[in-house]
């Protein structure tokens, strides 16, 4: 009878150590181009160290990611479309947004050219060229930010866009960059996900420059007080952590040494 309890103790005893050293999960719904591009490899892992758990990311358009957040399914949304976000913010689904970094939109295209786009700063000429000449252009078709502002574009330039030479992928932007890669089209994609895939293809950036391309990201908490569920303390713990001069500091080095420029320009902390 002893010997019984005491094995029944030492497993309860197991038990308990085991669960003071569980890991904690983070869901963190965000866009393709932050996965797609490597940042989160380079991100999180020391966050992951620092406070013993593990960040689960979920990478979808930014559309979806809020769309994710708005129901409770994760901690944190980290993603690039600003009026979304503040939408996000003023119906009660997130607070504590912070600006986290920023870089640009580009349009990509075959070393041919055939619309003649090639040194264009103009993003709506641009897109009106490859309207004009029917080139293959291959769209995200997918209401991420990176699709929101195409559509934004098309828009302006007073173009509604289709035909046998437009095509939605409803794919993310790394997939969408290899599509257009085979079928010799144009994209719009942005600057970090395309270095990142750069020398695994053969299209050249052809349009840059237009402010219009610019392509901010932020990040922010579920709300605890619609979703009770939330790691909320984690959360904020996580968005502490990026904006933090570490956390920072990792983003401005992120693609350095590869590709001897950053793919994210860090803003949270002002110079």
């Amino acid at each position: 009878m002893r010997k019984r309890f005491l094995v029944l103790l030492s497993m309860v005893i197991a038990i308990c150590i085991a669960s003071s050293h569980a890991q904690e999960r983070l869901k963190v719904s965000s866009t393709t181009s932050t996965d797609n591009s490597g940042l989160f490899t380079a991100l999180n892992p020391p966050f992951e160290k620092k406070y013993n758990c593990r960040v689960d990311v979920i990478a979808v358009g930014t559309g979806k990611a809020l769309e994710i957040g708005a129901s409770g399914d994760v901690d944190v949304v980290f993603v690039h479309s600003r009026l979304d976000e503040d939408k996000f913010m003023a119906d009660g689904s997130g607070v504590n947004r912070r600006d986290v970094m920023y870089n640009d939109f580009i349009i990509i295209g075959p070393p041919d050219d055939p619309a003649r786009i090639k040194g264009m700063k103009d993003a709506e000429k641009a897109l009106a060229a490859i309207a004009k000449k029917g080139s293959m252009f291959i769209s995200r078709g997918d209401e991420s930010g990176t699709h929101k502002k195409e559509k934004e574009i098309w828009e302006k330039a007073g173009i509604k866009p289709q035909g046998k030479w437009y095509a939605e992928s409803g794919q993310g932007m790394g997939a969408v960059i290899q599509i257009a890669n085979e079928k010799r089209a144009y994209t719009l994609t942005d600057r970090g996900t395309y270095l990142a895939y750069s020398k695994k293809v053969d299209l050249p950036v052809l349009c840059e420059g237009d402010q219009k391309l610019f392509n901010p990201y932020g990040i922010m908490a579920v709300n605890p007080a619609k979703h009770a569920n939330v790691n909320y303390t984690l959360a904020m713990a996580y968005i502490a952590w990026v904006t933090s001069p570490e956390g920072q500091k990792i983003i401005r080095q992120f693609g350095v040494d590869t590709f001897g420029q950053p793919l994210f320009i860090p803003v949270a902390i002002p110079k």
